[in-house]
């Protein structure tokens, strides 16, 4: 038997130890955006560290201004090639609202779902859960064939969930020990369908920021002064409203600037994938399409931009009845972007369409979160060329190749920082509600994932 059969295998024999070790990594409250849990965030690089050095790797914890990074290497079988880059990330979104999660999110349960059993807790699948696919099918090698088939590194960040801030300058500090590498590794996106696995070649960038609104110098009676105050919340709402059209198209000056047009082969291979809008939308309770009037469903989720208020507060929203005229007002709002748009400007457009709108009293301070470019990955690179091999071999179908209408920042700073490029093969499903309570993964698309990525490896080493 060759050692790839043999990792096969073991990956199928340790079922129960990799639900184990996966149960230890999702009990871990690593939630990036709260300072609560800043030692949980510490104690999960930990816990990957240890997972690490355990088959074979070096591997430390770094320091960054955040939350620590994870970095590791293995020399493979010591042939000198060049390594592979593989990433990921340890933090998660916070849990709240707790009410609406069906058991604890930190405390993973083994539940049945529309395909089999399936993991629920915050992180089963975004990312923890990709994360010890690969975890998984690099214990098995070393465990059959004493390491991995060629040389590997790891990262894996702690803050990818608040937008990745320090990142950036952890790689241009790290930049020539991490550019030695073919390509980057990279599962944190979805497949097609639960039976069919899938590679995405594009992601949409991202822009985010929070508009407030102040207006008197405190809250005030509405009856006494209704009529004559202005209302930071009125004039808000109004400001937001404004934001699109009609048709669902964003009214930023110069918002469209780098926006391509799709071409007939890529709308007819997008065309042939079948895909069920009517279904999409009644799984989660809709039945009408939004967006931009006019455009097919998979061209408006992967290849157009959005703009869409993510939170919205101000004044009383308690119990009851308060008869208030609110000081101020607040909004989160975030774009996804496509083709050449520049994140930055379109936070600038935003800003001055604020201001332009603020009555003698009103006064506005924008703040930026977080910007990302759009990323269009290569579809003819040897990395891919062996993923679809590897997918194919595992799910004994084609691996499709497909956008994705979310946003992996870390994939273009890997482009723009260390010159490499990403292959972004994921096993999540479009029902797993990432970042929404009840968060879940298949318990088959972790299994297919580690055995995928097992014979990843394999191919990739030639």
């Amino acid at each position: 038997m060759d050692h790839l059969s043999q990792v096969i295998a073991r990956i199928n024999a340790a079922e129960a130890e990799i639900r184990t070790r996966y149960f230890e990594f999702l009990r871990i409250p690593s939630v990036s955006a709260q300072p609560q849990h800043a030692g949980d965030c510490r104690l999960a690089g930990e816990w990957l560290v240890s997972e690490l050095k355990a088959i074979g790797f070096t591997a430390e914890l770094r320091e960054t201004k955040g939350h620590p990074a994870v970095v590791a290497h293995h020399p493979g079988p010591g042939t000198g090639t060049v390594p592979l880059l593989y990433y990921g990330h340890y933090d998660v979104q916070p849990a709240e609202p707790f009410d609406l999660w069906t058991s604890p999110p930190f405390e993973p349960t083994m539940k049945e779902g529309r395909n089999g059993p399936v993991t629920v807790a915050r992180g089963a699948v975004d990312d923890k859960g990709q994360v010890m696919t690969w975890l998984a099918a690099m214990r098995a090698w070393h465990e059959v064939a004493g390491g991995p088939p060629t040389a590997i590194r790891v990262l894996v960040e702690g803050e990818e969930e608040i937008g990745s801030p320090s990142l950036d300058a952890f790689l241009q500090e790290h930049a020539a020990e991490l550019r030695q590498a073919r390509a980057v590794i990279v599962s944190d996106t979805n497949m097609w369908d639960p039976k069919t696995p899938a590679i995405s070649a594009r992601l949409r960038g991202m822009a985010y920021a929070q508009i407030d609104i102040f207006a008197a110098s405190r809250d005030l009676h509405s009856g006494l002064y209704g009529g004559m105050a202005l209302n930071p919340i009125n004039l808000l709402a109004k400001i937001l409203a404004e934001l699109t059209d009609a048709d669902g198209r964003i009214q930023l000056p110069g918002f469209y600037d780098g926006v391509p047009e799709i071409g007939g082969n890529l709308d007819a291979a997008w065309d042939s994938l079948g895909f069920d809008e009517k279904r999409f939308l009644g799984d989660i309770g809709l039945s009408v399409p939004a967006g931009e009037r006019g455009l097919k469903p998979l061209v408006r989720q992967w290849a157009r931009p959005t703009c869409d208020v993510n939170g919205i507060w101000g004044g009383y929203a308690g119990p009851g009845a308060k008869t208030v005229i609110a000081a101020e007002a607040h909004a989160k709002v975030s774009f996804r972007l496509v083709g050449d748009q520049d994140p930055n400007a379109v936070l600038d457009s935003l800003e001055e369409f604020v201001r332009s709108r603020l009555p003698a009293d009103a006064r506005a301070e924008i703040q930026r979160f977080s910007t990302a470019a759009p990323v269009v990955v290569p579809e003819d690179s040897p990395e891919v060329a062996a993923a679809q091999r590897a997918l194919a071999a595992e799910y004994g179908r084609p691996a499709v190749l497909i956008g994705s209408g979310g946003s992996i920042p870390v994939v273009e700073s890997f482009r723009r920082i260390l010159g490499l490029d990403s292959v972004l093969v994921g096993f999540g499903l479009d029902d797993d509600q990432v970042h929404s309570p009840n968060e879940k993964f298949d318990w088959a698309s972790l299994m297919h994932g580690a055995r995928s990525h097992a014979r990843l490896l394999a191919e990739l080493a030639g």
